[in-house]
């Protein structure tokens, strides 16, 4: 049995056991005070992992699946990720047919392992139905901080599910997230309100911004459907034209996941009928910024989003965003 007794006080014995003491510490140490390895956690989009790490802190060690650019409505898993997601302690996805061509795979790999569809923690009265899809709902409800604290909320049951002793923990970090969230939400509603009701027509790429569209009281137009997978007709650029020169709208916005190849059709339409329309600047819609950036992370993305916004449409927002760190001309 290990002996925890401190040696006899002679200073040269003190010396030459030093090093064997430190070995033998952690097992002398109360068990309370010998913390477990991180969770091993593994989440398909950053936004979601980006939430893991601020509820999880130092006790879980996070992988996000797809990157800055990544588009998860046509993502498939790679070898290398259905190792990882096989390992995991914890897989953290989002559903609601966001990641529509890894469903089955991970409904599959629910009946061995945690899995847990984060997104569908949104209530159903909440959500928008899908436009495609029969009893399926609008995926982007990280659009509205509001919306996106129930998803913080349900990760950290997930987490303290797996680690139950690390739970009150994880709950203090959840409820700080949720503050600087609500505080988001808050600089969201304000600068987006500035925009004139005139104005307050928000043109993308692909229909991502409903849930914004319906927080905030704007019009959203996406030339594709909910997902990027469905294609635009020439009669919805027509359309949407002709919105832009009657609104008098001055700004379009391109998207970091989706080709631009679209929007410039829509820049071009318009100015063939004599009404200029700018790119009034890049949106993260289905992907966060470069990691370790402000970008990088769900609140630098949702502030560069509605940032961006309402300067483009002619409202009223510090050019460096609610806390001033954003990119420069971000």
């Amino acid at each position: 049995m290990l002996n925890c007794i401190t040696p006899p006080s002679s200073m040269t014995r003190r010396r030459a056991l030093g090093l064997a003491l430190g070995a033998t510490a952690l097992a002398c140490a109360p068990a309370h005070a010998q913390q477990a390895a991180p969770l091993d956690v593994v989440a398909t989009t950053g936004m979601i992992a980006d939430a893991a790490r601020r509820v999880g802190g130092d006790r879980v060690e996070v992988h996000a699946l797809m990157g800055p650019g990544i588009d998860p409505h046509s993502y498939r898993q790679t070898r290398s990720d259905i190792a990882a997601l096989a390992r995991a302690d914890l897989v953290l996805w989002h559903g609601l047919y966001l990641e529509a061509q890894m469903e089955e795979f991970l409904l599959k790999l629910a009946e061995r392992s945690p899995v847990v569809a984060v997104g569908e923690a949104v209530p159903e009265a909440d959500r928008i139905a899908h436009e495609d899809y029969e009893g399926r709902y609008d995926p982007h409800v990280w659009m509205v901080p509001d919306l996106w604290s129930p998803v913080v909320d349900r990760i950290a049951e997930a987490l303290s599910a797996a680690r139950p002793e690390d739970a009150e923990d994880f709950a203090v970090n959840a409820a700080r997230y949720k503050g600087d969230l609500a505080r988001l939400g808050g600089y969201a509603a304000g600068v987006l309100a500035s925009v004139p009701v005139s104005a307050q027509v928000l043109v993308t790429a692909h229909d991502a911004f409903g849930y914004f569209g319906r927080a905030y009281g704007y019009q959203v137009e996406g030339i594709q459907g909910l997902s990027t997978e469905s294609e635009a007709g020439l009669a919805r650029i027509r359309d949407l034209v002709d919105l832009l020169v009657r609104r008098q709208i001055r700004a379009v916005f391109v998207e970091s996941t989706v080709s631009d190849r679209n929007i410039r059709a829509l820049i071009e339409g318009a100015a063939a009928q004599g009404h200029e329309v700018i790119v009034g600047g890049e949106l993260f819609s289905d992907a966060m910024g470069i990691p370790g950036t402000y970008e990088g992370s769900y609140l630098g993305m949702i502030d560069h989003n509605v940032t961006t916004i309402a300067r483009a449409l002619g409202g009223v927002a510090p050019a460096r965003g609610m806390d001033g760190i954003l990119a420069a001309g971000g």
